[in-house]
């Protein structure tokens, strides 16, 4: 029963909550540029498939990494955690940018074969992966410093 307590305990109160959920939104954006990219390549519409699922993911993966990492913050860090104001920025953007990319994709299947929304959906991939990226080093900052 011991051991009960100080799992519970562990996950309640020791550990951030944000720190596992925050690599799920920049993984599931590598992985879907990366399934984009192959898919252009190849030619393949399951590659693009996997890309769109990924990215779908990822926007809600954000959610839950956001929500979490505001409770972090209020919690663990008393509000008083550098770069807050940035961070909340960028995580509302990769909200907009990933949700926006997903249904438009979900709306016009054929975003990516169309050469008019081909590379603007491609930028769109690749600016959620790096705003993610971005996003994890701030958060890294905050953990461990320069």
């Amino acid at each position: 029963m011991d051991f009960l307590n100080q799992l519970i305990t562990a996950v309640t109160e020791t550990h951030p909550w944000h720190v596992p959920t925050v690599h799920f939104p920049i993984a599931l954006t590598a992985a879907a540029l990366l399934f984009l990219l192959l898919a252009l390549w190849r030619r393949n519409e399951l590659l693009e498939r996997a890309a769109f699922y990924n990215i779908s993911l990822a926007a809600l993966s954000t959610i839950l990494a956001g929500v979490t990492g505001y409770r972090d913050f209020v919690v663990r860090y008393e509000g008083d955690a550098p770069f807050i104001n940035a961070k909340i920025f960028m995580a509302i953007s990769l909200l907009v940018l990933t949700g926006g990319l997903a249904l438009s994709r979900w709306r016009q299947p054929e975003l990516l074969w169309k050469p008019s929304t081909m590379i603007l959906y491609l930028l769109g991939f690749a600016a959620s992966f790096a705003l993610a990226s971005v996003l994890g080093f701030l958060g890294g900052v905050i953990l461990y410093g320069f």
